[in-house]
């Protein structure tokens, strides 16, 4: 346990995403109203003009709805729409033929279908874009290093399966001049159902890595995970604890792939050996023994998810033994950073991979 945590400033999009979020709310009626208004006019045009105002440009209207607006206003804009398209044909306008009219109905149906499931996801309008870039940010927040004493130095990076927004692997972090706290988890599943519920624990454990000792934190975060009853509720995690003035470390894990320490003097790679814990939100009576070492000067700690060493149909040693062999060529001479980690081992990108590295100059 550590004293004050770092909480890192607002930035920029979140203020502008908080910014649209309340103004969007409050102008639905005036949203509305204008796209009404803007499809009589192209009504009125199809009619009148329509060598200049064909009846596709109903579908403008509907693109710029999706993003604006929450069900209910789209309900009334499509119910609008049908209404002008259906009447242009019934008045025989020349340029609404069957083919236009089936589209742009389909189209009503659609988007209205779209937006009556991101409202059950609670993503409503533009401001529901903004809110799913808001939960990355914050979800990235949570895994920033606060500044470090003079001669130590965090380099992690996290990757989502297929490039997807979220993942399902995040890092929490804390620091005083004294000691420096890591998790590093890997929460089942992929996508937006994972990226959810990794923004959730990440909270979770941030709050439980400021209150708890470190020989406390994982039973507490197992706990915290049964609790939550999810259907996929389970998560690996890798705990480091870190003291700044000597070096000294300790590791403990949750069914998480091993850590692997290189000693800078001899060039040696070591694997310290923590499986045979369960995995959180298993089992009620979680049990974990601690490893301890130590970082001398010019060592590093190598911290990574099972997406970097996990080969379908492999064997997950052979993936442990090949990201060695990585570590080895990219780290041992000093310059290596998570980021080339990651690429050279060349990992599918059908499943989440984070790698973490805490360096000691």
């Amino acid at each position: 346990m550590w004293g004050t945590r770092w909480v890192p400033a607002q930035g920029l999009f979140t203020r502008a995403n908080l910014t649209l979020r309340r103004w969007s709310g409050r102008s639905q009626a005036t949203l509305t109203a204008a796209l009404v208004l803007a499809a009589g006019l192209v009504a009125l045009g199809v009619a009148q003009q329509p060598e200049w105002v064909p009846p596709s440009t109903f579908l403008l209207i509907e693109l710029v709805a999706v993003f604006l607006l929450r069900l209910r206003s789209l309900v009334i804009l499509g119910v609008v729409l049908l209404v002008c398209a259906w009447g242009l044909w019934w008045w025989g306008a020349p340029t609404m033929i069957p083919g236009i009219l089936v589209v742009i109905t389909v189209s009503v149906v659609a988007i209205v279908a779209f937006a009556r499931e991101r409202q059950r996801l609670g993503l409503q309008g533009a401001p529901g874009d903004l809110m799913l870039v808001d939960l990355r940010d914050r979800l990235a927040a949570h895994g920033r290093v606060p500044p470090l004493p003079a001669g130590w130095r965090v380099d992690s990076e996290i990757r989502s399966a297929h490039g997807d927004g979220f993942s399902g692997d995040f890092m929490v972090a804390g620091s005083d001049d004294i000691a420096l706290e890591i998790v590093l988890v890997d929460v089942s599943g992929k996508g937006l159902d994972a990226g959810v519920r990794s923004l959730q624990l990440s909270g979770a454990f941030g709050g439980l890595l400021t209150a708890l000792p470190r020989d406390e934190f994982l039973r507490a975060a197992n706990g915290y995970l049964l609790a939550q009853a999810w259907e996929e509720g389970f998560a690996t995690a890798i705990h480091v604890a870190v003291d700044l003035r000597t070096g000294d470390f300790w590791v403990s894990s949750a069914g998480h792939p091993p850590a692997v320490q290189l000693h800078a003097g001899s060039g040696r790679l070591e694997l310290i050996d923590t499986v045979g814990s369960p995995a959180l939100g298993v089992v009620a009576d979680f049990r974990c023994e601690p490893r301890a070492g130590r970082l001398e000067h010019g060592d590093v700690l190598l911290l990574y998810t099972d997406g970097l060493v996990e080969v379908r149909g492999g064997d997950l040693d052979q993936g442990i033994d090949r990201l060695m062999g990585v570590a080895d060529r990219v780290l041992a001479p000093g310059r290596g950073s998570a980021a080339a980690v990651l690429a050279g081992a060349k990992a599918g990108d059908d499943d989440d991979r984070a790698v973490v590295l805490v360096h000691r100059d």
